[in-house]
């Protein structure tokens, strides 16, 4: 039990810390500023540094594919669209249960607007439980919770170009159409896996994609409240006091804080973004450098912000959606209407989430189904670990 007193007296250091990270955050938002006025004067300069130097960088760093001067403001879509999203949850394995399994949930949402036709709201579950499914990533050195993860990623991308293609038949051909997705599309913990896992899990994600993009429905993906520093980083380049942009041969020994460049670490791209864009408004396009996306072929990354009322959002999208500016421009509007329909958060990506989420009280479900059927089948001594047993009738 949370003793809530012993809580309160830590809260006022919590306040503390915000007031000095505000005041910092408002010394960076203004050099931020001046340098970005700057950038667009050098802009073509700065490219070729990066160019040049980029690989050199310790962080990560984006470069804008269009005029940084540029700013396009989105317009809401009154005509009849067809938007379809994903999402996915979990039961995790444990082993303190009757059997060792776990399960990803995917919903899946498909809706046309402006037609008599009804929309599609449901979740499709799927039980893991051989071998190859509990113990494979170990000869890749991954952890089973980290693997599930993986996993779940991987189902939602599959179902939404299953789903494209099943309600496809209900949309006309000119239809503006969108299809949505919770989180980045730049899968940075895939960087760190051995290739062969890489591969397990890129190839059939890659494919999914390539299905969407050949029935002409743009992929994006939306992510509320982004911590990424990418676009600011580029800023970088004027701050440095040498030469050549060498992080590596002259800044070797310095930390981020401690680096000449250092002036806007730690700052967020979305809290310069939030300052400058009008509402509905579209930052330049930015083409992200991440190392994971040399394996993603035709579907390299970029994303742009967008100030859609409430928050200001990262949008991220392949490059053939990036690279097709009457698509680009499509999508981003469809996003603004489910934002505007959704009354801050798209409409298509709440459904989703709440047809996914699996409950506490589902997964206690969940596991008594999985009793009756084990016992029926003739399997004896079916019972949780008596530390399970324990907790579910706890008198706390």
């Amino acid at each position: 039990m949370l003793d809530f007193l012993q809580v309160s007296k830590q809260m006022d250091g919590i306040a503390d810390q915000l007031h000095r990270e505000s005041r910092d955050r408002s010394r960076k938002l203004e050099l931020a500023a001046t340098l970005f006025e700057r950038a667009i004067a050098q802009q073509d300069d700065l490219q070729q540094r990066y160019v040049q130097w980029g690989h050199r960088f310790p962080f990560a760093c984006a470069t804008p594919s269009d005029r940084l001067s540029e700013q396009k403001t989105l317009t809401p879509v009154t005509d009849p669209h067809w938007i379809l999203s994903t999402d996915g949850s979990q039961i995790a394995p444990s082993h303190h249960e009757i059997a060792y399994c776990y399960l990803i949930n995917v919903g899946r949402v498909s809706i046309h607007y402006g037609t008599h036709r009804y929309p599609l709201l449901d979740s499709q579950p799927r039980i893991y439980y051989q071998p190859e499914d509990l113990y494979a990533a170990r000869s890749w050195g991954i952890a089973l919770e980290e693997w599930l993860s993986h996993q779940r990623t991987l189902a939602e991308a599959i179902a939404l170009a299953d789903l494209a293609a099943e309600q496809e038949p209900g949309a006309t051909p000119e239809m503006p159409r969108l299809a949505l997705c919770d989180g980045s599309l730049i899968h940075w913990q895939l960087a760190d896996l051995p290739q062969a896992a890489r591969t397990h899990l890129l190839t059939p994600m890659l494919d999914a994609w390539e299905r969407l993009r050949s029935r002409g429905i743009p992929l994006v993906g939306y992510i509320s409240a982004p911590r990424a520093g990418e676009s600011l980083n580029f800023l970088r380049l004027l701050q440095c006091p040498h030469p050549e942009p060498d992080c590596k041969q002259f800044c070797a020994h310095e930390t981020s804080e401690t680096a000449p460049c250092h002036g806007l670490f730690a700052l967020r791209d979305a809290s310069f973004w939030q300052q400058r864009l009008p509402l509905y408004g579209v930052s330049p396009l930015w083409r992200s450098h991440a190392a994971i996306l040399s394996e993603y072929g035709d579907h390299r990354i970029y994303f742009c912000y967008v100030h859609g009322g409430s928050e200001l959002v990262r949008l991220e999208m392949p490059e053939w959606v990036a690279g097709d500016p009457q698509m680009y421009l499509g999508a981003l509007n469809l996003v603004i209407t489910q934002i505007l329909k959704g009354q801050g958060y798209p409409v298509a990506l709440a459904e989703a989430h709440n047809r996914a989420v699996v409950t506490k009280g589902d997964r206690q479900r969940f596991f008594a189904l999985l009793e009756q059927h084990l016992i029926r089948a003739g399997i004896s001594h079916v019972a949780p670990s008596a530390k399970e047993s324990r907790k579910r009738r706890s008198l706390a």
